[in-house]
């Protein structure tokens, strides 16, 4: 209790799409006089948001559910995300664990919480994927200077190594008309910048009013909001290279708010590998994707996913993802070791990669991974761009992206908190810092300015 009001508290693992649901159930937790607090604090009720992308994932539940118990042994322990859809029993055994939801029940969390009392063993309410039809509209606001727009969900793709169809089922989407009135609320936050998420961004349309037929692409999407004035900036989480047509790649070269920035899964340069993992373009597409990007965008920045130790991936097939990767002008690797995984079809699969060796190669690719960064910074270097300033004073410093994803820091000033600010980038020092020259405006606040290249997060 805190001022005689129930506390809640929220941990959430796992991609931005998981982000901008934990915020929309915890503003129903609000709207019904819950307060939230730290995870770390006692709580009445503590909410796990989980992930099962990996094993780690799976693994790291275990450990959040111990801290829940370390902050308040008597506080609720509600379980909910991918890995509660896919293994509900095996986390209702979890010492602690009060209350497993699946893909649809968990937006219903405060009617399974009534009257809900700790136990041994957690109750499981989940229904079968198959029964998931309906689209939960979602976003995050409140933390930071940018939110997260949930736009579409699930995923009709096969891929021999994923679960992700199983944990939420098949593609859905929002309606546009949806979409563009949760932009604006948004914006009505003094949020300045909108980052679009789903399971596959690039399907959107499939399922908008509950049919499989597109009703609108994602194209027609973000032609919709770019004509919001209301936005500043709009960023694409992710989206695959299939997905990725010439014309959205053009319409974002011109665009007046989507940034120059694109993250596009490949999780392997081996036509083979990709063959194996069923996924829908060889590498060749890929290279087009990206070639017309820098084309179009010289100064745009450009993510990659890659997993590393997927049955069969010779030391050939490996080196030709190194050597592919290398040939493209690609900014940073989120990297990721493959683990086997329940129920998919690349667990049965022969030609196992023994595990040092994946965890060298992951290695490898994260090394890898700084170069290509740390290049991508220096050809920045003398050229103009705008940073969005965070809201967090962390040691003294405040924190921001430029446009095509440069993170920047300066020393903490309150007034530039969520502001967008021109900068000129100047040069990188010996500590691996960025300085930046004069601000555009002739204002002169930057010239103490740093710009980091930290690893880029998630998005």
């Amino acid at each position: 209790m805190k001022d005689g009001r129930r506390t809640v508290a929220f941990h959430t693992l796992g991609c931005k799409l998981n982000f901008t649901e934990t915020s929309t159930i915890a503003r129903d937790f609000s709207e019904k006089g819950f307060v939230k607090v730290s995870f770390d604090e006692p709580a009445d009720v503590y909410v796990i948001n989980t992930c099962s992308v990996t094993q780690n994932a799976d693994d790291e539940t275990r450990l959040i559910v111990k801290r829940a118990l370390k902050a308040n042994p008597d506080g609720i322990i509600a379980v909910i995300g991918c890995y509660a859809q896919l293994k509900p029993e095996e986390i209702a055994s979890i010492p602690g664990v009060d209350l497993v939801l699946g893909a649809t029940e968990k937006f219903n969390i405060l009617q399974y919480l009534n009257d809900l009392q700790k136990s041994d063993k957690g109750i499981v309410h989940s229904c079968e994927i198959s029964e998931v039809h309906t689209f939960i509209s979602s976003y995050s606001i409140g933390d930071r200077t940018r939110a997260f727009l949930k736009i579409q969900d699930g995923c009709d793709y096969k891929c021999s190594y994923c679960t992700i169809p199983l944990a939420r089922g098949f593609s859905r989407s929002d309606t546009l008309e949806n979409i563009l009135k949760n932009a604006k609320e948004i914006s009505r936050q003094n949020i300045r910048e909108i980052v679009l998420t789903g399971v596959n961004t690039g399907d959107y349309g499939k399922g908008e009013f509950g049919n499989k037929k597109h009703e609108h692409t994602f194209l027609d999407l973000i032609k919709a909001l770019d004509s919001l004035k209301e936005i500043d900036r709009i960023r694409i989480s992710s989206i695959e290279p299939n997905l990725l047509s010439d014309e959205i790649i053009e319409f974002v070269s011109a665009s007046q708010h989507f940034v120059p920035h694109f993250h596009i899964p490949l999780q392997s340069g081996s036509n083979h590998i990709l063959g194996l993992m069923r996924r829908r373009y060889r590498r060749e597409l890929y290279e087009e994707r990206v070639r017309l990007i820098k084309k179009l965008m010289p100064h745009a920045c450009i993510g990659a996913d890659v997993i590393v130790g997927f049955p069969g991936e010779t030391d050939d097939c490996f080196m030709e993802t190194y050597d592919f990767i290398r040939s493209l002008p690609i900014s940073y690797l989120h990297v990721f070791t493959y683990s086997e995984r329940d129920n998919t079809a690349a667990a049965t699969m022969n030609g196992a990669v023994p595990v040092h060796i994946r965890k060298m190669r992951n290695k490898m690719l994260r090394t890898l991974s700084a170069k290509l960064q740390r290049a991508f910074y220096e050809s920045q270097i003398d050229t103009l761009h705008t940073v969005l300033w965070e809201t967090e004073n962390r040691q003294g410093y405040i924190q921001g992206y430029t446009e095509n994803y440069i993170r920047c820091r300066t020393f903490w000033n309150p007034e530039l908190a969520n502001t967008l600010q021109p900068v000129q980038l100047d040069h990188i020092d010996p500590d691996g810092y960025m300085r930046i020259g004069s601000s555009k405006d002739g204002s002169g606040f930057s010239n103490e300015t740093l710009i980091q290249p930290s690893a880029a997060p998630s998005i």
